[in-house]
């Protein structure tokens, strides 16, 4: 029989195993360690893990950080699992940003803020902040994301929002620095009558919902950052989508861009809208979508439960949508999504570290 050689038993074997799993085998010898650990091996293993339809669920509980099961979209009973956050913070002092690629990037809320890149599956975590970050971390001022760029150099996105004024860093994993980007000229985002909300990547751009949550409420904007040129850009609204108010939430199912439209004309109503060959098409229609008051959100320990999926609002409201059976088998292939106090993310070794 011929003999196996190294390259399949790294790229075509190792690289299909979980990551908790990958990283035991790292144990076995110097050289196991190295080949494991190298960029390309992790880049196969987090390209085969990002087809699984197994993802996991990061929920920020009142005194603890639970990670979750999800299968198909739907919450796994009984797959709980508590982890250690590598600082000694409340969850409750924690702002999830974003995640990617199996890293959460959070900030920690304390009489000056600090940013984290963190590996909830492997524990590593990389501090990021510097003294710009001295203010204190706003919900509607502050967000971010994170990406690769064509050097496969680990980027993190922040956009801060202060005196009118929209100032965009981005920091660079590899040089371990930040530097500033140019924004928009001539747009009033910075304004405090606006709400950012968490980025989210797909197809090498990161996408923001900006809205005008004062009177008069309604104005909605969507933000585009190119990874490769490094630029921002502003996509149209789902043009069928006029009624005021209007909220919507990013999610990506199938590594393509949707949006959850929520509207209040008489009732609440619900749609699936995905951006495709620069236009948006209405996927379906929710079922059942409903305010959950203050107190039900802190009795709710998922974002994702029963079928049920809570929404953040971009004012602060949260709204609960029922998954049929058509919009279940649809929505089973979320890559990407966040909640009140909670993100999907894979099971990956890549590294905070350069």
């Amino acid at each position: 029989m011929e003999r196996v050689g190294d390259d399949m038993i790294f790229e075509e074997i190792l690289s299909r195993l979980p990551a908790k799993v990958v990283c035991r085998f790292k144990c076995v010898s110097k050289q196991w360690c190295y080949e494991l650990s190298t960029p390309k091996f992790v880049f196969i293993h987090a390209r085969r893990v990002g087809n699984s339809i197994q993802k996991k669920l990061l929920s920020l509980k009142e005194n603890s950080i639970v990670v979750d099961d999800i299968v198909a979209g739907n919450l796994e009973e009984d797959t709980s699992e508590t982890v250690t956050f590598p600082y000694d913070v409340e969850p409750s002092f924690l702002s999830i940003i974003g995640s990617f690629n199996g890293l959460i990037l959070l900030c920690i809320k304390r009489s000056y803020n600090e940013l984290v890149i963190w590996n909830p599956t492997t524990r590593r975590f990389k501090m990021i902040s510097d003294d710009y970050f001295s203010s204190y971390f706003g919900r509607h001022n502050d967000t971010g994301g994170m990406y690769f760029d064509e050097h496969n150099d680990l980027k993190v996105l922040h956009i801060n929002c202060y005196w009118d004024v929209v100032t965009a860093r981005v920091y660079s994993r590899h040089n371990d620095s930040w530097r500033k980007l140019n924004f928009l000229n001539g747009t009033q985002l910075g304004s405090n009558f606006y709400s950012w909300s968490p980025g989210i990547y797909s197809d090498k751009k990161i996408y923001f919902m900006v809205s005008n949550y004062w009177i008069p409420p309604g104005e909605r904007n969507i933000v585009v950052f190119d990874v490769i040129s490094e630029s921002f850009s502003i996509l149209r609204f789902p043009e069928h989508m006029e009624v005021n108010p209007c909220q919507g939430h990013f999610l990506t199912i199938s590594n393509k861009l949707h949006v959850i439209v929520v509207q209040y004309a008489g009732e609440l109503i619900a749609d699936l809208v995905k951006y495709e060959h620069d236009e948006w098409i209405k996927v379906f229609s929710f079922n059942r979508a409903r305010i959950v008051h203050h107190m039900e959100t802190q009795e709710r320990t998922n974002i994702i439960q029963n079928n049920k999926w809570l929404i953040t609002s971009i004012w602060g409201d949260t709204v609960e949508v029922v998954l049929c059976n058509d919009s279940f088998n649809y929505i089973q292939h979320v890559d990407n999504y966040n909640g009140p106090k909670g993100a999907l993310f894979l099971e990956t070794i890549v590294s905070p570290f350069d």
